[in-house]
Parts: C-alpha cells; structure tokens; sequence
C-alpha cells in the first residue's frame, strides 16, 4: 500500500491546481464507503472520487465509469442538500497526515453565504469522510464512530471534528540535519528502511525502500552500515519535492502487466518504472481492476457460487460419460463374439459358462483356424447367449449416438458458464450485474441466484459501452450475453463487422460503418483490442482475434443468449492493452 501522506501531498496539488473554483453539479454514491463529486471546473467536466473503505482508500479524480444507484443513501442526500453548487474554495493537507480537508463556499438554507468542509482521512481501516460546517462541527459521517467502537476519539453528527490522535512518530517535512541525525544515533542495527517508516510520520515502506536504494543501491541496508549525512541528503530531497509540489508519479508493473507498486517519486529501485501524467491518472490504473473484482465479489457471492458448483458438476459428468463412451469401444467386440457363438452353435450345449470357439475369418498360412475363448451364461441356450452379445452391441452402438450428444449438450453448457463468468469477471455497474442475473433467469437458473429486481415497465435496454475509434468509426461492446445479442442482432447493420476472440469466452464487439465506408487498417486493430481486452485472454501477451461481417453470423435454434456461429472469417493477433483501450472509450 503507497497511498501515504507523500502521495495525498500529491493529490492535493492536482487538486489545487485544477478544481479550485470548480462548483459542484451532481453527487452520487455508487458504492458504500465510495462518494464521488462531479464538478465543473475550467479544464472541463471532472468527477472527484473519494472512497474512505477500510480496503482501497484513497481522493482524487477519476475517469472510471461508476454507475449513480437509483436510491441514494441518506449521506448521499444531505451532501446534495448542502454541497450542490458549491464552489471549492481551498485544499490543504493537516500537517504530514493522510487527512485531506476540502472546503467549500456555499449558501445556508435562508440564501446567506456560509463554508463547509469535507474531511477525508486515508487511514487504512480507520478511513472516513466527514461533512462538517466552516467551523468544524459535524454534519454528517459516512462512518460515524462512537463509544462502542473506541473509547479514544468519537465522530458523531453534532460533534467538533478533531483530528485522529497523533502517532508517536516525527512530521519528516520539518526535520533538520541536526534533528536527523539524532534520531539516526537511537536507530540501532536495524534495516534502515525500517527505521525510516518506525521514526518518521506518513512514509509508506515503498518510499523507504526508495530512499535507501538511492543512498545504498540496496532497499535492506543496514542503518549502520549507511553514511548518515548521505541518508539525509536524500531523505531532504524526497522531503524537498513534497514542499516544492515537484511530483513524477510513477508505476511499476510486473511481468504481465499488472500494476505491482506505486508511489509519487520514481521508483528506481525496480529498475523499469512507468511515470504517469498524474497521481489521478496512476490510482485510476492501480484502483480501476482491483475495484471492479473487490464489487463483484461483494454483490456477486451467490452467482459466482452457482457457477462454480454448476462448473464442477457439469466437468464431473462429462468424465463419467467420455468413461462411458470409451466402454462403447467393445461393442464390436460383442458383435464379434455372437457371430462366433451362431458359427459354432453345434458344437455348444446348455450350462457351459466359457468355450474355445473356432474363428473362422482367423485363417492362418498352415491351413488352420484361429480359436477364441467365449465367455457364455449356463443358463441359457447357445442361441440366447448369442442374442444376448448383439443386445450388448446394440445397446453400445445407441449409447455411442446418446452419450456424444449428451457429451455436446454438457460442452455447450461448460462453455456457456464460463462465458458468463468472462462476462461477471468484467461487469463494471451494478446494472451489468443485474443483466446477467436476468440472463441466468432465462437460462434457468432463477431459483439459484438472487431474485432480480424489476427496473420498470417494459424490457430494458442493455447497457453496452460504446468507443471510438481513432478514425472516427463507432465500436460497440458487450460484456455480458444479453449485452452481445442486442448489439450484435438489434444494432448491427449486415455490412458491419463483428470481433470475438478465438475459441474462448468473450464480448462481442462491433465496428459500426454507418456510411463510412471500409474503415483503415489502425481501426480494425483498435477494435479487436477491445475483444481481446474484454475476453478470457485478458493479460496474456497475445491473442487471435476472428472478425467477419455481420451478416455472416448465424444464430442456433434454442442455443443460449449470445451464441453465434460462422465458417467466413479473418484472424489477426493482436496485444490486449486495457489502457489504450479505456482512452478510446466513449465517456
């Protein structure tokens, strides 16, 4: 976790430089810890988000779509009450702490211009957001805390706001060498990392790491075996950039391309970093996946449940049935050993169990037979013994037929859930959720997942998302089925062209031609991107993509929602990159 107060310093000056003035027109809550503010500011439209969760807290803008619930909560009203048309006033951080305080002017209810400030503490389990008036008394608290939930410091409507209780730490933006190398004669032998986020206020243990690489070319060097005055040089210049506003924002991703650590300075110690335009951008990138898989593991439990255990009965029965298809191999065997008993049926007799019977097609360069040993049941004549191997070869070569379309029922079925969980894996809005409970409704699946919720009258139209390519051209893509049928067979045109990934679960995606013509080279690629980012591919280094025109897609009589098929295609392999893809992405 690097979101420390170096980092909020960061943030704050984004802030400042790009929201003051800015007035608030819409707020929303779309998660429970999470508010987030779109205001008007002279950069354009922004949306400041602010989550105060005990697991990813953290401000700033963002330009990730959430999704405004039909029933705000009660905090959410009150600061639409009070903060709507607020204008940002000033920005400031107290003191090293990762507490941001927002405050706004504003009018009371009788017209009369008043503040009122918007506290936000990014302390891991401890965070909150409190709404309080220009002089610090509560209006309202996302988590209000009282005497139940610590005996230290209460946070309740009514109340003076007052900071969290100080640590017994040093604030590190006004140490002097004089002060640091004192603490540094009480460090002890210790790893000096340790020592740095032990005795100073507000350091991640990435920042440490950090500071000690670049006086060491190590990040766990010992405190004793540093030059004092060289630690301190560069522990004055991190400290230096946090005073002068002098950021460089940067991210560390590892071998696949997931985002592995960040902080407000480079982070030379990993060797490769990635320095982005601003602390916003970055925790849009780090936050964005982790946000998206912490929702539906909160509002999904019961669909990942059921796929789960549906996935795990489905794979268990068709190994019992691809067992019973390969019994089916003896039926010819069978067949053999009933012609073998009606060409020896003279020389058989009831109430023998075996016979070494004569194989008259077995014939051998001495002019002789080949035998066989047959086993028969005694209590029947020869003839019934015969008969009752070609029911045995009957019966394998019915259950040959049944078991392979049982076997491609059960496939198609495996293939179906996993596309629904590709689809879960990638839902972004509660609505995404509620669609593909609707979809599992009418695959038959209802009485397993949560009921859904009627969204008014009529048939609601799925939400897809929509992009723009860098020629100009309209993408559509649908991540979830009902999203893939409506955009593949309601919207699409037959001269326009459709994207899927090769042989997985995956969106369909759409390139809209709406007149244009055949679009460049540079736009397919863009837009088999997108099904390649939006697929079960997602993070591997490459992946084929088929694309063909639409009218070249069949639908399967009684098949499930978004299930094509096509013998007319082209492939291209192409890099899934979610973030060249989010910058096309129509906000």
């Amino acid at each position: 976790m690097a979101f420390d107060a170096g980092f909020l310093a960061a943030v704050a000056a984004e802030i400042e430089k790009s929201a003051i003035g800015a007035a608030v027109e819409k707020i929303y809550q779309p998660e429970r810890d999470t508010v987030v503010l779109q205001m008007r500011t002279f950069e354009g439209g922004k949306r400041l988000l602010i989550n105060a969760g005990s697991s990813n807290p953290r401000i700033g803008f963002t330009e990730i779509p959430l999704e405004n619930p039909q029933n705000p909560p009660q905090f959410c009203m009150l600061l639409r009450k009070r903060l709507s048309g607020a204008r940002l006033a000033r920005v400031w951080q107290e003191g090293f702490e990762r507490v941001l305080v927002l405050e706004w002017d504003t009018r009371d209810e009788m017209g009369f211009p008043t503040k009122c400030r918007l506290v936000a503490e990014m302390m891991g389990k401890y965070s909150n957001l409190i709404f309080t008036d220009g002089e610090g008394r509560i209006f309202a608290v996302l988590r209000p805390v009282d005497f139940t939930t610590s005996t230290k410091r209460q946070v309740l409507p009514g109340m003076r706001y007052e900071l969290p209780p100080p640590q017994d730490k040093t604030d590190p933006l006004g140490v002097t060498q004089a002060m640091f190398t004192a603490l540094l004669a009480q460090g002890g032998e210790r790893p000096a990392d340790k020592w740095i986020t032990a005795t100073f206020q507000g350091i991640s243990a990435t920042v440490a790491r950090e500071i000690v690489y670049r006086v060491s070319g190590a990040t766990d060097t010992l405190l004793t075996a540093l030059d004092g005055a060289a630690l301190y040089r560069v522990f004055a210049d991190v400290m230096g950039d946090i005073t002068e506003k002098r950021f460089a924002p940067s991210l560390v991703l590892d071998d696949a391309g997931v985002p592995r650590e960040y902080a407000f300075l480079p982070l030379t110690q990993y060797g490769e970093y990635r320095t982005q335009g601003s602390p916003s951008a970055l925790l849009d990138v780090w936050f964005g996946t982790r946000d998206r898989e912490a929702r539906v593991r909160q509002r999904a439990t019961d669909i990942l449940h059921l796929l789960n255990n549906a996935r795990t009965r489905i794979s268990h029965k068709l190994e019992m049935q691809r067992a019973e298809l390969s019994e089916c191999d003896k039926g010819e065997m069978y067949k053999r050993m009933g012609d073998l008993i009606v060409a020896n049926c003279y020389q058989l007799s009831r109430g023998a169990t075996r016979a070494v019977l004569t194989d008259y097609e077995d014939y051998r360069e001495d002019g002789s037979f080949g035998t066989v040993e047959v086993m028969l049941d005694g209590r029947l004549s020869p003839t019934a013994n015969a008969q009752r191997y070609y029911k045995k070869y009957a019966k394998s070569k019915t259950a040959r037929v049944e078991l392979g379309k049982q076997i491609a029922l059960g496939e198609a079925e495996l293939a179906y859930l996993e596309s629904v969980h590709t689809a879960l894996l990638t839902a972004e809005t509660p609505t995404d959720l509620l669609e593909i409970r609707e979809e599992l409704q009418k695959s038959g699946y209802a009485s397993r997942v949560k009921s859904v919720e009627r969204r008014g009258r009529g048939t609601p139209v799925p939400q897809f998302a929509e992009y723009r390519t860098s020629g100009g051209y309209r993408v559509l893509c649908g991540k979830n089925n009902l999203q893939n049928e409506y955009i593949t067979h309601k919207i699409a045109t037959k001269n326009d062209y459709w994207f899927h990934a090769k042989n997985m679960p995956g969106s369909h995606v759409v390139l809209l031609l709406e007149g244009k013509g055949e679009p460049p080279a540079a736009d397919f690629t863009e837009a088999a991107s997108i099904a390649a980012v939006f697929s079960a591919a997602e993070g591997a280094p490459m992946t084929e993509v088929d694309y063909t025109l639409v009218r070249h897609l069949k639908r399967t009589p009684g098949a499930k929602p978004g299930f094509v098929i096509y013998h007319t295609n082209w492939s291209a392999t192409v890099t899934p990159d979610r973030e060249a893809v989010a910058a096309l992405r129509v906000k």
